[in-house]
This record gives structure tokens, sequence and C-alpha cells, in this order.
């Protein structure tokens, strides 16, 4: 249309240079606009009417769910049942929180053919995105009008916590390499208190193990081999308060401190459910009735079951009332379990935090882990450079002294204690499970 007035336009001028009247030459003018306009109209409805006609669908092939921070790749695919060809350009309306690339795309549509096309997206928050029906402009049969409609229908997937350190972890305990992710392993035998399985005596053995009938029938010494005790119960206590809020990712998807815990989570869930114990899960720190309660369930569908349950939790502004989320948790848990507490310790909770975790010793066995803000470290080690790296690194270090004193007061009736920075969160959890299933503790 642009490009038909431009070309009026300069043969008119032309004209007039070339002595054409002015009255004359507004004629023309008149004529051809009028003329566009009737070509105009008879445009829009042939291809309105050929649009309808060809019934266009798209069908957007998402993937099952998404995990935070992991690049997916959205397939698109158009089919046009008959009628005529057609340019296209198209934005899907994918979720605000998705990065999305190569959006709009153009391509071209062919009657009868199905024409496909992949954008990929990048998940930057946990909770349930929302694809809407895309726009889609087409470009009428004689190239004066892009008809503008909406197209495909409205879909919605969940995105869940990366699961990539989970995935590396069984990667890695298949192979036996665990030292290199910083999980300690030991080999033992004839500890625990579940039977596991009759071996051939060897040097070190406990005498005491050894299963006379068994001897008697092989004609060698065999010996009974132990495991650590399995159907115990794990259950998470997640902190959902404001102190859960500290972020000091640079620009990193996916490494907010509460992201860190949740992928700690489902590491410690999936070491505990290999170990044959059951995994149960309760939030606190959130307003009145938005409170998350995970059943312990065994088996390996469990942690899929768990990250359905609270995927979508978010750290919100309330207050962590510790005392009362120690009460309701004695009141729903009545079988002795592990309880592990996660949460963002300051010196000033100590007395509140101290009081919760005194209540929940008096049934169960407690484990406390704490997250330590990396900036805090990185504030302290800087180089000296003057008066105000001087007044930074003093502060970071009075703060550190105090938050330790107030750990350690808690720490002192019991070490079973964890202060990690997010990213060593999981890690550290496994560490001390695995310690607390060989001693036998619970």
């Amino acid at each position: 249309m642009l490009v038909a007035l431009g070309v009026g336009a300069i043969a008119i001028l032309i004209a007039l240079i070339a002595g054409l009247s002015i009255g004359q030459a507004t004629i023309v003018a008149a004529a051809w606009i009028v003329l566009l306009g009737v070509m105009a109209a008879f445009d829009y409805v042939a291809s309105s009417r050929a649009w309808t006609e060809s019934a266009v669908e798209m069908s957007r092939l998402l993937p099952a769910a998404l995990a935070i921070g992991v690049h997916r790749e959205v397939r698109l695919e158009f089919k046009a049942a008959s009628g005529a060809d057609w340019r296209c350009l198209l934005h899907d309306h994918a979720d605000g929180s998705l990065i999305t690339t190569q959006m709009p795309a153009t391509f071209a549509l062919e009657a009868g053919k199905v024409a496909t096309f992949a954008y990929s997206i990048t998940p930057t928050r946990r909770g349930e995105v929302t694809f809407m029906p895309a726009d889609i402009a087409v470009r009428s049969q004689f190239g004066l009008w892009d008809l503008r409609t909406r197209i495909g229908t409205q879909q919605t997937r969940r995105v869940y916590p990366d699961f990539a350190q989970v995935a590396r972890y069984a990667w890695l305990a298949g192979d036996r390499r665990l030292a290199e992710i910083g999980i300690k392993t030991f080999q033992q035998r004839g500890e625990g208190t579940d039977f596991k399985q009759l071996s051939e005596y060897r040097v070190g053995d406990a005498i005491r193990h050894i299963d006379w009938k068994a001897t008697l029938r092989f004609g060698k010494p065999i010996v009974r081999e132990f495991q650590n005790e399995r159907d115990q119960c794990v259950m998470l206590l997640l902190d959902c308060g404001r102190r859960m809020r500290a972020d000091d990712r640079d620009r990193q998807i996916g490494a907010a401190h509460f992201d860190q815990v949740l992928n700690a989570v489902m590491l410690l869930t999936y070491v505990a459910l290999k170990q044959g114990d059951a995994v149960g899960a309760v939030t606190f720190g959130t307003p009145p009735g938005d409170e998350r309660y995970f059943a312990p369930k065994k088996g390996a569908a469990a942690l899929n079951a768990l990250m359905s349950e609270i995927y979508s939790v978010q750290p919100t502004p309330t207050h962590s009332d510790y005392l009362a989320a120690a009460r309701d948790f004695m009141r729903r848990q009545r079988k002795r379990s592990l309880v592990i507490v996660i949460t963002n310790f300051r010196d000033e909770d100590a007395s509140e935090l101290g009081q919760a975790l005194t209540l929940l010793r008096t049934r169960h066995l407690v484990l406390t882990a704490s997250l330590r803000e990396r900036v805090v470290r990185e504030l302290g080690s800087q180089p000296l450079g003057g008066s105000e790296a001087a007044l930074e690194i003093a502060s970071a270090h009075l703060y550190e002294q105090a938050r330790r004193d107030a750990f350690n007061r808690i720490a002192a009736k019991d070490a079973l204690m964890v202060d990690a920075e997010p990213e060593r969160l999981g890690i550290e959890l496994v560490n001390r499970y695995q310690a607390v299933k060989r001693a036998g503790l619970i």
C-alpha cells in the first residue's frame, strides 16, 4: 500500500514538472486513491474469506515440565487445510517470566503442508507459567494489508527447581565418584542394624557377626552384613519467611537462596529415598492458610510428589514464628523422625529458635541447617585498600562473629548443625544425614 501511494505521488510530481495543471493533477490523484481504496477493500474481503477457508491451526509442542534456568525448546506447527499460500509474522505470547529468543518469527505457510519452527525459552522463576494464544499478522493476497488475528490455545506448564544436582549425584554415585562433589563415602561392613546379606569372611570382620550355620553349610567362614536402618522418617521443616528472601546472586538465574534451598531439598530427598526412608515436608513463615504439608512417603515417586507440592513456594515478607511452627509440627508428626530445620539464622533469633528446637527435641532428632550469605565472606576477604574497605571488612567480621556466637550457643546441646553457603547446602545436608544414619541416632 505504501509503495503504491509512493509510486502515484512520484508519477504526479513528474507530470506537474512536465506541465500538467494542478486541477488535472488533483483529479488524477483522487482517481488513483479511489482505485487503491477499491483494490484494498477487495483485497481485504477476499483475503479474509480465503484465510477463514484455509482453517489454519497452530499446535504448540511444549515439554511436560520446565526447570528454572534450563533452556528448552518450544516447537510450533502450522497447518492450512486448503486455499492459498500465506506469508506470516508470528509472536507467541509466552509467560512474562520466560526469556524467549527468535521471536517474532516470519514463515511461509503453503496450502496442505505443515510449517514448523522452534524458539527457545528459559524460565527465570518457579511456579506456573502460561502460554496465551499467539498474535499472527498475515499478508493479504495482493499485499495491501496485514490481517492480524489470534491463533492457538492457552496452555500452562509448571516450572520446577533444577534437577541437575540430583542427576549429577546419581551419575557420580553410579561411577563411585561422589567425592568429586564433596560427598563423603565410607566402606563399612557389619555396621548398622538391618540385615543385608551373607558374605565370605574377610580379615577385619567382626567375629560376632559370623553365621555359624552358614559356615557349617558352606565349609568356610561366613559373616552377616548389616546396613543402615531403613523405614525411618525424615521431615523437612522449611522456613519461607522474610529471612529466606536474602539474595546475593549476580544476575544468575536460579541462584537465589530459596531456589538453592529447594535444590538441596531435592538432593537430600533423593538420597534418603534411596536409603529406604520416608520423606515429608512442612513449610512455615507464610501467611495463615498458605502453609504446605507433605506427608512422609517412600519410593521413587515420592520425590516428584514432594516437588509437585512445594515447587511454587516463594519466600514472603512474613515473620517466621519458630515456636508456633514447632508446636504445629509436634501436633502433626507423632512418630519419631529426623527433623531438618532449614532457615537463615540471625543472632537475634537465638532465643526463639532455641525454644523451638528444645520443644522439637522432646520427641524428635533435630538437625538445624542455616544459610550463610556469600557476600559477607566476600566483604571480609577483600583487600584492605582504604578506609571504606576497612569499615566493610570490620563490619563483616563483627556480623559474622555475633552470628557464630549465637549459633554456637544453640549448637551446645548437640552437634547436629549445618552452617553453609547456599551452593553447598545440599552436599552438607547429605553428609550430615549419612553420618546420622551410620551412627544409628534416629
